[in-house]
């Protein structure tokens, strides 16, 4: 059944696969993207060809998630336009490389912002609707360094992607409630076929970066060849897409919990599958294991 989707970050990488594929399967599907009209306008546009030429409902659409009001915005229009929003998907973030030590507060907070704060303004616009409704569905592209292994120079990206996995855990309880699903999507590391790495940004410490790299040499470059190594010479970010698409796809309470989309098996399913034993332990323990399934709701009064 066609879905009305809001994905965030759709300009390039998964999020622009994503889009993509979701609209392939016939779903209504609005990109969200910042900088329409400037930065990203080819990206627009692509995304417009390809809506034509596939004859797709693909509608790219102004969303800037560091700014509440765009946010406001994009979903009142949305919702203008469908009388409902079903899915949303949150994919935008941002990755960045160096030794934590060498990033100033100030970037490190714009990395929170990024990967955590912009899921939590586009909640505050659509849950309001889903609840409503009492249904709909919240993807979150996360990541498997939340808790698998961790190379180097990536703490501040590591970091704020455990937060985002926290944030999302405890939305699947809260907004469950109200009849709303959670799916959390765990990609590893794809150091091809996407833009993480290659747009990553980098410290404004300097001269902190330079005593580390005195120290510690190439371990940038050493760290990402080695992740490349891990992964099969197949192994294909499409996959991430694919996923969605599928999850999207499955009825209310049949919708895995977590899915895993990492052919360099980093460990962090293993972790994960332990760390949901204990949770669902811990709400037996409480006696709410209803908690850990959305509700059958009809939503609550406008």
């Amino acid at each position: 059944m066609s879905q009305v989707i809001i994905v965030s970050g759709a300009s390039s990488g998964f999020g622009a696969m994503t889009v993509r594929a979701l609209a392939d399967a016939g779903h209504r599907v609005y990109a969200g993207i910042r900088a329409t009209t400037g930065r990203n306008a080819t990206a627009v546009a692509d995304a417009q060809d390809y809506a034509t030429t596939h004859q797709v409902d693909l509608r790219p659409i102004e969303m800037d998630v560091a700014d509440q009001s765009s946010v406001d915005r994009a979903v009142a229009q949305v919702v203008e336009e469908c009388g409902r929003v079903d899915v949303v998907v949150h994919n935008a973030g941002h990755m960045v490389l160096g030794p934590a030590e060498a990033f100033t507060v100030e970037q490190l907070a714009a990395v929170y912002d990024a990967n955590v704060l912009t899921t939590q303004r586009l909640n505050h616009a659509v849950l309001p609707h889903l609840r409503r409704q009492g249904d709909g569905l919240l993807v979150w592209v996360g990541s498997s360094s939340a808790r698998g292994g961790t190379p180097p120079y990536l703490a501040p990206y590591f970091a704020a992607k455990a937060a985002e996995d926290a944030l999302a855990v405890s939305y699947a309880v809260e907004a469950g409630r109200f009849g709303v699903d959670s799916v959390i999507v765990v990609p590893g590391s794809f150091t091809t076929g996407t833009n993480h790495f290659a747009h990553a940004g980098t410290p404004d410490r300097d001269d902190v970066a330079a005593e580390y790299a005195a120290r510690l040499g190439d371990t940038v470059d050493l760290a990402l060849q080695r992740l490349g190594e891990l992964s099969p010479a197949d192994a294909d970010p499409q996959e991430v897409a694919r996923e969605i698409v599928r999850v999207v796809g499955l009825p209310k309470g049949q919708r895995p919990f977590r899915v895993y989309v990492d052919p360099a098996d980093d460990g962090a399913e293993r972790v994960f599958e332990a760390g949901e034993v204990v949770r669902r332990e811990f709400y037996d323990r409480i006696g709410m294991p209803e908690l850990l399934s959305p509700a059958t709701t009809t939503g609550v009064d406008a």
